[in-house]
């Protein structure tokens, strides 16, 4: 169980920090709604309430559709774009989407390969693209429950101010949807360029993130053990 365990650390660490995370944020999130609240003379929510509500669920699908693009983004341009030194892109020259060879599909396939890489037809290309769609629709999923949640905060404070209710289509072409949007998409694309360009010449030993500390800066697609 132990050897288990350690074999899978680095998700289940991530899986921790994300729901203490995501916890913290709640009861952050449901103190400043409360000070809202009573601020404005309303009665002030519950835990339960306030987590089931349009307010907390905004904030989050705002950060996860910014998340999912990044990695959706970044999945498709690493097929066909590629820089010079960095150990997050393939070698100049190894653009596209590889051979059958390569990617150890059909009769390359190995004896433990995957069912599906063994096969073709239109399994084996969903299974060759499946971690793209599955990214790109946690994107899309979550994008809308942002534009659906946001909608009702929008309209609350609308309401607040004397000011009529728009509808979703609306609020999808309106200043605080995108104001919302942009503000974590730019942070998110400056994140993984810097970690393109930076891992050319900065190194963290003992990463798989970064190449070999020794390695030449011109030195592509060479990761740390």
């Amino acid at each position: 169980m132990r050897k288990a365990l350690r074999s899978q650390m680095l998700s289940i660490t991530f899986a921790v920090l994300f729901l203490g995370a995501l916890v913290g944020q709640s009861f952050a999130g449901l103190a400043v709604y409360n000070e809202n609240q009573v601020a404005h003379r309303s009665s002030p929510a519950g835990y339960w309430d306030f987590v089931i509500s349009s307010n907390f669920v905004v904030d989050v699908a705002e950060n996860w559709q910014s998340e999912y693009l990044q990695f959706f983004l970044f999945i498709l341009a690493t097929i066909w774009l590629v820089q010079r030194g960095s150990p997050e892109s393939k070698k100049p020259g190894d653009e596209g989407v590889g051979s059958d060879e390569s990617q150890l599909v059909g009769r390359f396939a190995k004896p433990d390969s995957p069912k599906w890489a063994k096969v073709g037809g239109w399994r084996l290309k969903l299974y060759s693209n499946s971690l793209l769609l599955v990214m790109g629709t946690v994107f899309l999923a979550s994008w809308w429950l942002q534009s659906v949640a946001g909608t009702v905060v929008y309209n609350a404070e609308q309401l607040d101010h004397g000011q009529p209710p728009v509808e979703w289509i609306q609020y999808v072409f309106s200043a605080d949807f995108w104001d919302r949007t942009l503000q974590n998409w730019q942070s998110e694309f400056l994140a993984v360029g810097s970690m393109v360009a930076l891992s050319i010449y900065l190194r963290q030993r003992g990463s798989a993130e970064s190449k070999p500390v020794g390695t030449p800066h011109a030195e592509t697609s060479t990761e740390g053990d």
